[in-house]
């Protein structure tokens, strides 16, 4: 293999397709929003996305076989269009790697009538907020007006988006598609389910469909409470070490 591969499993007529993308990233958000919707969706697997920008190893699994490392495109229905929501074990290592890998899934999605590009993600504060924000970042003013409308916020977030995340809604602009990257609000150093809770209310809302969430709010309450009850240790081991200190005069 001497570029990225696309190999579909089946052909599909789509209504209105909208590509949500969530791959690893900063507090897992994205992929977590994403696997969430596929599953309680029932999304389809309608292609596989290999490349050799993909690190150079492979999975083994508990019956002794292997696969490669890939990002997997699935079609999943909602009421009045289709996703198609893309995952991944990994991104591309190089910046070579994730500009081929982005070009070719945004050559495949737009062959299938792709207009807008959505990608999701964190953005981390270094601080564990109980009510988290949904940021956004638009390729264009139409599209940053029409989301602001509902609740997402524009301009508080600073820095760069690396990967996939930032360079999908970058590219999408010199194809003259909409791309918005949303990013819920998260401290960064762990798994954040609550975050990722918050961008698929959002996104059911952006898009106009049901979700049942039931089970992603037990998770998040349950890794609150976990959070919760680890911070209450470090401080309280942070001051038993201030009251032991002594000086030597």
């Amino acid at each position: 293999m001497d570029k990225t591969l696309i190999k579909e499993k089946r052909k599909v007529k789509l209504k209105d397709p909208v590509m949500v993308t969530g791959l690893p990233g900063i507090g897992l958000v994205g992929q977590v929003a994403a696997k969430y919707m596929i599953k309680k969706m029932k999304g389809e697997k309608i292609a596989e996305i290999y490349s050799p920008h993909f690190p150079h190893q492979v999975l083994m699994n508990k019956k002794g076989g292997m696969r490669l490392l890939k990002n997997t495109v699935y079609q999943v229905k909602a009421k009045k269009r289709d996703l198609l929501v893309v995952i991944g074990d990994v991104q591309a290592v190089s910046s070579v790697g994730q500009y081929e890998v982005a070009d070719a899934l945004l050559d495949y999605v737009q062959k299938l009538g792709v207009k807008l590009v959505i990608t999701i993600g964190g953005y981390s504060t270094g601080k564990v907020e109980k009510s988290r924000r949904i940021f956004g970042s638009a390729n264009n003013k139409r599209l940053k007006r029409e989301y602001e409308k509902k609740g997402v916020v524009f301009g508080e977030t600073r820095g760069s988006i690396v990967g996939v995340a930032g360079l999908l809604p970058g590219l999408a602009k010199l194809r003259k598609l909409d791309g918005i990257c949303i990013m819920g609000e998260t401290h960064g150093s762990y798994v954040d389910h609550t975050s990722a809770k918050n961008v698929v209310e959002k996104l059911a809302e952006l898009l106009d469909f049901k979700i049942d969430i039931s089970e992603l709010e037990k998770e998040a309450q349950t890794r609150e409470k976990v959070i919760s009850k680890i911070e209450k240790e470090v401080e309280h081991q942070m001051a038993g070490s201030q009251k032991d200190i002594t000086y030597i005069r």
